[in-house]
C-alpha cells in the first residue's frame, strides 16, 4: 500500500521523539453509557498512531476528546509537557491540533483554494478591518498565507482543481482537499478520523502515500482512525485497540494483529 512495496523506515530510523500528547485515565460518559472508560495512551512526536476497533468502541469520541469537543467526566489531557486546561476546540486548534471528520465538512460553494485557505485562519494576526479593506499588513499577510497554500496544493497534487467550486469535485478529490486545509494548519499533530472511507483501491493508494509524505517531509505526527486493517499495519507507528470504550492492546502493528483479544473483538477470527 506505501508503494512498490518497499518498506517504510521503522519509527527508530525515523525522526520519532518523546511523547508529545499524553490521554491519562480519560472517561467519558453521556448520560448512562460510558463512551471511553480509564483509557490511557501516549502519541509521540513524529509518528502515526493508530486507533483502531469495532464501530461503537468510542474511536471518534477519544479524538474529539482530543480535539476540545468533548470533555471527559476523568483523567487528564496533557499536551507538550503541560496538563491542558478546558479549551474550546478553536482554542485547541491554536495550540497546534487540526483534524478531518468522518464526514466531509468543507465549503461547497467556494473553490477548492479557498477551502483551503480558511485551514490558514487561526495564523492571521491583522485585524478584520484590514482584512476586509485588503491594505498593509493584511496584503502582505495573504499573500504569504497564499504561498503557504500553493504548496500544499502542489504537495497533494490537486493543482487542475485549484479554482473549481469543492462542489463539483468527486468523493476522493474532496477527501483530499481536507486533507489540503487541516495541513494548512500547519498542526503538531493531526487528527484523521477514517481518511479512506469510502474510497476505491486507486484513491486509498494515493491517501496513503499523502499521508506517509505528510509525515516525512513536514515532521506531522498522525492520530489515525481507520478500519482498513491493511492500512493500519501499513501505515502505523504503533496502534491503541478499543473495544466498548475499553483499552484491550497497545503496541507495534506486527504485535497487535496477533493479539487474542484483538482477533476476537475485532478481527472476528473463530479459534477451535
Amino acid at each position: 500500500m506505501t508503494g512498490g512495496g518497499e518498506a517504510r523506515p521503522a519509527a527508530e530510523d525515523r525522526r520519532i521523539g518523546p511523547a508529545i500528547l499524553e490521554m491519562r485515565n480519560i472517561t467519558l460518559r453521556f448520560g448512562g453509557v460510558t463512551a471511553i472508560h480509564d483509557i490511557s495512551f501516549d502519541v509521540r512526536e513524529g509518528e502515526i498512531r493508530a486507533i483502531i476497533g469495532p464501530n461503537g468502541a468510542g474511536k471518534s469520541s477519544m479524538l474529539n476528546v482530543i480535539s476540545g469537543f468533548y470533555r471527559p467526566q476523568e483523567g487528564e489531557v496533557w499536551f507538550r509537557g503541560e496538563r491542558r486546561r478546558r479549551l474550546r476546540p478553536y482554542e485547541v486548534a491554536r495550540q497546534g491540533i487540526a483534524r478531518t471528520f468522518q464526514n466531509i465538512a468543507l465549503f461547497q460553494g467556494m473553490s477548492v483554494l479557498d477551502n483551503i485557505m480558511t485551514g490558514r485562519l487561526n495564523l492571521m494576526g491583522a485585524s478584520i478591518l484590514a482584512q476586509a479593506l485588503w491594505w498593509g499588513r493584511a496584503e502582505r499577510e495573504e499573500v504569504a498565507h497564499r504561498g503557504k497554500v500553493e504548496r500544499i496544493i502542489d504537495f497533494l497534487e490537486i493543482q487542475h482543481v485549484r479554482k473549481t467550486p469543492v462542489g463539483r469535485l468527486p468523493y476522493g478529490l474532496k477527501k483530499r482537499v481536507e486533507l489540503a486545509r487541516a495541513l494548512a494548519a500547519e498542526p503538531r499533530i493531526l487528527l484523521l478520523d477514517e481518511p479512506m472511507a469510502g474510497m476505491n483501491v486507486e484513491e486509498k493508494e494515493d491517501m496513503c502515500r499523502f499521508i506517509l509524505d505528510a509525515n516525512d517531509e513536514f515532521g506531522t505526527t498522525i492520530v489515525l482512525i481507520e478500519h482498513d486493517m491493511g492500512v493500519v499495519m501499513d501505515l502505523s507507528d504503533r496502534v491503541v485497540v478499543m473495544d466498548y470504550g475499553r483499552k484491550i492492546a497497545d503496541g507495534p502493528p506486527e504485535t497487535v494483529r496477533t493479539d487474542r483479544a484483538v482477533i476476537d473483538a475485532y478481527l472476528g477470527v473463530a479459534h477451535g
